[in-house]
């Protein structure tokens, strides 16, 4: 992201200052806390007052609850960069952040107000926010940026399903695909764009020498490749076309990452996080091309691309943009770095999980554990950061 634009006179409370800062924070806290429930939940030790089956809970709470909090935080400020236009400040923006808080209220509640009652209170917040967002993409006049809306459209469209085939069905089957598609989508684009950049940057100032491939005809070609292994996925998870496509898919995004340099980041590790993270995009698909293909249990992938890719590059964006936007160093400490290895080996413990079962009790608290260890400890490493003031210059 560009650096943060001017904002009006504002004097209220600093974590309503940007969009950023309440999202970063209650969605970290929210991914790590929502972890520990489930775990007791998973192992029948604790119930909620939900009309979901537990599982079902735990992947719509992954998938439209923490990642829309997350996103939004980074569209709230990075739209603001794209178009020139002012950020959301003050009350807008807290009318945002208690949508969103009604919304998990009413997933977890949802067994006492109705499923139909949640399904509305909990889809009005991406309705919202894409209703803001194409508001001022449309008045900034940054056409190239409304594929976004297509994505944060996708997911809305994906949690309705949810919530439907969660009642009607008793478990969600097509919506966690599609929001689990829209999502990764994102990544390619979004990552797309801020790893290059942020390495090119970087190399050109601190390692002189090769530097990453610019956009061009191949990244077209890979993203295609990786929307159509998507929708097949979507519409038909159990081909052997579709696994293919899938496989296909991985491989073109693993070349796409190998293209960006990252070899040569090992020194600034708020670059290499991110195509850390992006290695868990091509994983991902080759685990579900693989699980497709009836090799592989489909949890393999599924959590490469949640846990890995999803995870972790929420992680790495997060830190990184509220440093940049709050005036502190782009460096990442030595605690910084520990969550972000905590959080990797969260990854990867849940994806063994899913390839060993015989592991799988031991691993799933490890990655359990670990993954709510990353993501508390950063709400915690950042509480200043997102509650305190800009840094001084």
């Amino acid at each position: 992201m560009a650096p943060i634009p001017r904002l009006r006179d504002y004097n209220g409370p600093a974590l309503l200052s940007y969009g950023f800062r309440p999202f970063f924070l209650f969605g970290s806290l929210y991914a790590g806390l929502s972890i520990l429930a489930w775990l007791p939940m998973f192992y029948g030790e604790l119930e909620l007052s939900t009309a979901f089956a537990p599982r079902d809970w735990h992947v719509h709470e992954m998938l439209y609850g923490y990642l829309p909090a997350v996103i939004t935080g980074f569209l709230l400020t990075a739209v603001p960069n794209w178009t020139g236009r002012m950020p959301l400040q003050g009350r807008p923006l807290l009318v945002l952040v208690l949508a969103w808080g009604a919304g998990r209220l009413a997933v977890t509640t949802s067994a006492w107000i109705g499923w139909e009652a949640a399904a509305v209170i909990d889809n009005t917040f991406l309705l919202i926010v894409a209703a803001a967002m194409g508001r001022e993409i449309v008045k900034g006049r940054n056409w190239r940026n409304l594929k976004i809306l297509v994505a944060l459209g996708i997911l809305a469209v994906g949690n309705f399903i949810f919530h439907v085939e969660a009642h009607v069905a008793g478990a969600a089957d097509i919506g966690i695909r599609l929001g689990i598609a829209a999502t990764m989508m994102l990544i390619m684009l979004v990552g797309g764009r801020i790893i290059p950049s942020f390495t090119r940057n970087w190399l050109a100032r601190e390692n002189p020498g090769r530097l990453p491939a610019s956009f061009g005809t191949f990244d077209v070609i890979s993203m295609i490749a990786a929307g159509v292994g998507l929708v097949m996925w979507i519409a038909a998870p159990d081909r052997n076309v579709t696994g293919a496509a899938l496989i296909a898919a991985g491989m073109l995004q693993a070349i796409r990452l190998g293209r960006w340099a990252g070899d040569r980041t090992w020194r600034d590790r708020l670059v290499l996080i991110l195509h850390v993270a992006y290695a868990f995009v091509p994983l991902g698909f080759v685990l579900t091309g693989l699980a497709s293909l009836g090799l592989l249990s489909s949890a393999a992938g599924i959590h490469a691309w949640s846990g890995g890719a999803m995870g972790i590059m929420t992680l790495a964006v997060m830190s990184r943009a509220s440093l940049g936007h709050t005036g502190r160093a782009l460096v990442a400490t030595a605690s910084m770095q520990g969550l972000y290895l905590l959080l990797v080996a969260a990854a990867l413990a849940r994806v063994c999980a899913a390839i060993h079962p015989t592991w799988s009790d031991a691993l799933l608290h490890v990655a359990g554990g670990a993954w709510a260890g990353a993501f508390l400890g950063f709400a915690l490493a950042y509480w200043k950061v997102f509650t305190g003031p800009r840094a001084a210059a």
